[in-house]
């Protein structure tokens, strides 16, 4: 299968140390020990970053910052959207604003999908799941790119900004940036941009530090928005940005979990049955062809889905996940026991998870902006 690697889509494996050093940015090493309280930042699986010292700044001075993200209303919300809804509660924990775009008119542009349907995926997949994961009404901000406000003075400074920064764009930059591009994409990149610098306007929170943590599949998106902000009027704080691993699809450990390709993902509203077929017919495996060289060779945590799952989101004791990893590499623990705890750990957190689902879609009028 042919590579692609794209904010639009990626597909086959993923070397996190290559696009580290072809997009240029710096790893993540030393943290507040708050950070590390999390799993996402202790384990590593948020690895790399650009500007982030102005946030960690802004927390220890208890300093007014935005944390920007955005979600394409595209199809089932999955485990791998979780790691990223994770990342923004974390920050709303630590004093953020939270801004969330719904990238309509990017889903409109890149895949021809309506308004109408990416409202209806946005509230009752996307938007649903953040609630009952935790997200807080306070201090949150969820918009349409296509409806920024019902503010007209908030709604002509976002699409003002769009306008500005289409001016000191070329599509030679565009070319450079993305590969493959079309005048739709254009749109969708210069919308994007739009989102992640308009929270620094005036008619917003005037001119405070955003970070924006992403997979590393999207930094071009932000590549482009602090390029073009260097360049107009409007003198923004550079962008900061976080990079975290991406959830590996069921089918290997270097691929991204897709809700494009329904035995890649776990979603969050999968049932017992289907968790567990979907582990044990699909998750890539990092052991051994026979039980008998499993248990002379051990097994590959590495590449290994299940365990990764466990890693990057499922199993919160540290003492715990190294006993697992060190029995599987040993050889002690089976494919098929590794592959059962991680069916149970799932459907422990799916159960919790999908009664939360149930309160939180009384809640939605409470989120979405005025």
């Amino acid at each position: 299968m042919k590579n692609t690697f794209n904010p639009w889509e990626v597909k086959g494996d993923i070397d996190y140390t290559k696009l580290v050093r072809d997009f240029g940015v710096s790893e993540l090493k030393t943290l507040p020990d708050l950070f590390n309280k999390e799993i996402l930042f202790r384990r590593k699986i948020v690895f790399a970053h650009r500007d982030l010292q102005r946030i960690l700044d802004s927390i220890k001075n208890k300093k007014k910052f935005v944390m920007m993200t955005g979600l394409m209303p595209t199809g089932k919300f999955h485990l791998g959207h979780a790691v990223v809804a994770k990342q923004f509660l974390i920050y709303q924990k630590l004093g953020a604003k939270i801004y969330i775009a719904v990238a309509d008119i990017e889903a409109y542009n890149a895949r021809g999908q309506s308004l109408e349907e990416s409202r209806k995926i946005a509230l009752e997949e996307y938007i649903t799941n953040y609630i009952a994961l935790g997200l807080s009404p306070k201090n949150v901000e969820i918009y349409f790119q296509s409806d920024r406000s019902k503010d007209a003075k908030k709604s002509n400074a976002y699409y003002s900004l769009q306008n500005i920064l289409a001016r000191h764009g070329t599509f030679s930059e565009f070319k450079a940036v993305y590969g493959d591009i079309n005048p739709g994409k254009m749109i969708s990149s210069l919308l994007q941009a739009s989102d992640m610098l308009h929270p620094q306007l005036p008619e917003f929170e005037n001119f405070c530090p955003v970070v924006v943590p992403v997979g590393i599949d999207q930094d071009p998106h932000l590549r482009l928005a602090r390029d073009l902000s260097k360049r107009i009027p409007i003198k923004f704080t550079q962008l900061s940005s976080t990079y975290h691993l991406m959830l590996p699809g069921l089918k290997g450990a270097k691929s991204k979990m897709s809700s494009s390709d329904p035995n890649s993902f776990i979603a969050l509203t999968d049932n017992k049955k289907q968790v567990k077929n979907k582990i044990n017919k699909y998750a890539f495996s990092g052991g051994q062809d026979t039980l008998e060289k499993h248990k002379k060779l051990g097994g590959n945590p590495d590449i290994d889905v299940s365990f990764q799952y466990l890693r990057m989101l499922l199993e919160e004791d540290d003492n715990k996940l190294k006993e697992i990893e060190n029995s599987y590499r040993s050889g002690k623990l089976t494919t098929g026991e590794l592959k059962k705890y991680t069916i149970d750990k799932l459907n422990t957190f799916l159960e919790k998870h999908q009664k939360e689902r149930e309160k939180a879609k009384k809640k939605i009028k409470d989120f979405v902006h005025k």
